[in-house]
């Protein structure tokens, strides 16, 4: 793995992936191909370790011109794909560019890809690896005394978001089996950590709190996720692509399964504990319960013993200690913050997800 291709690098878990590379692999050069969506942000990619071998390049992945160019110039021997459309709120409201982005732009990437590798002959076969980042939510969701998903569980996608990824996924396998591309497939749990965008539970929560506005808790709060700090994530994918099998596919989750009101109260609690002298001491006092989501899964638990017993990789992070530095990362980085929310459609989303829902913003 000498140069490697990114997509959807300034997001969250891509650029964290590119931070974590770049400490790892001292040789290896990194193309970032993004577009710079709305949670898309170079500010993701300040303070890169030697930015000298990372080349940011702003465009989309359905352009297929500007994918086989990328791939022949830089000559590209892996492909870590991350961009993607992730919100499941948003894919509610507009599923159309999810289909576009999760679909279409995989697709674009692995014909791009057989075509360089395969047809062309630009790298040796067994020098390259196509590796697909999805999601846990592509298997649907579970009933409270279900086994956690393993990667033979069928896929039941519930919601446009998970049926894009589920999409992608087999589109994804249909290349290695039918063209014999090198991939590899890592479906993961809830994300949370630094430089992750603020519509999601964890950071919208911590900013909120930070900011005495209301705490808004989906129904009864009860929903279950199992929570994977991005670093550990990122050492699994790199784990994945140099010593995982090709055709494979791991699930790559945190051992963490609170329901969602706990993780706000823990959230509360480390604000309580950092910032005494806030007016907004107790923070929990923040909390509202708001409609909940159209069709949201009960519970998601992920199975990690293939990843676990083949390739060595288990979590370093507890939920707490996760939660903790996640915290202190955005009472540290205020101005991060401020460029997201001057750089984006953020509030007025907000403002209308969460209107919709009997909620305040």
């Amino acid at each position: 793995m000498k140069n490697v291709l990114v997509t959807g690098g300034a997001g969250f878990i891509g650029s964290n992936f590119i931070h974590y590379l770049l400490k790892q692999d001292p040789e290896v050069r990194i193309i970032n191909l993004d577009a710079l969506t709305y949670a898309g942000s170079l500010a993701n990619l300040n303070q890169l370790p030697d930015p000298a071998r990372h080349t940011f390049v702003q465009g989309d992945i359905c352009d297929r011109a500007l994918v086989d160019r990328l791939l022949r110039e830089y000559e590209i021997d892996t492909v870590v794909h991350f961009a993607a459309e992730s919100h499941v709120d948003r894919s509610i409201l507009g599923p159309g560019q999810f289909v576009q982005t999760n679909i279409i732009g995989t697709f674009t990437l692995l014909d791009a890809a057989r075509q360089t590798w395969l047809v062309d002959k630009s790298r040796p076969v067994d020098g390259v690896r196509f590796h697909h980042v999805s999601t846990d939510e592509v298997y649907g969701t579970l009933g409270p005394g279900d086994p956690a998903f393993c990667e033979t569980t069928a896929y039941a996608p519930r919601s446009p978001y998970a049926a894009s990824k589920a999409s992608s996924d087999h589109l994804v396998r249909a290349y290695y089996h039918t063209y014999g591309l090198p991939i590899s497939i890592t479906n993961c749990s809830n994300n949370y950590g630094p430089r992750q965008f603020p519509e999601k539970l964890i950071p919208l929560m911590i900013l909120n709190a930070k900011n005495g506005k209301p705490l808004p808790i989906y129904g009864d709060g009860m929903q279950i996720r199992d929570w994977l700090y991005v670093e550990d994530h990122c050492e699994a994918i790199l784990r994945v692509i140099l010593t995982g099998r090709a055709g494979e596919t791991y699930n790559v989750g945190g051992n963490n399964q609170p329901p969602n009101i706990e993780i706000v109260k823990t959230i509360c609690a480390i604000l309580d504990e950092l910032q005494p002298g806030s007016t907004f001491c107790p923070h929990a006092s923040l909390m509202t319960h708001v409609a909940d989501r159209p069709g949201h899964d009960r519970r998601y638990d992920v199975n990690i013993e293939k990843i676990a017993a083949e390739l060595g990789w288990e979590p370093r992070q507890s939920l707490q200690t996760g939660l903790r530095q996640t915290v202190a990362w955005y009472l540290e980085h205020p101005e991060w913050v401020e460029e997201i929310h001057q750089q984006s459609d953020l509030q007025s989303w907000m403002t209308k997800n969460y209107a919709e829902r009997g909620g305040k913003k």
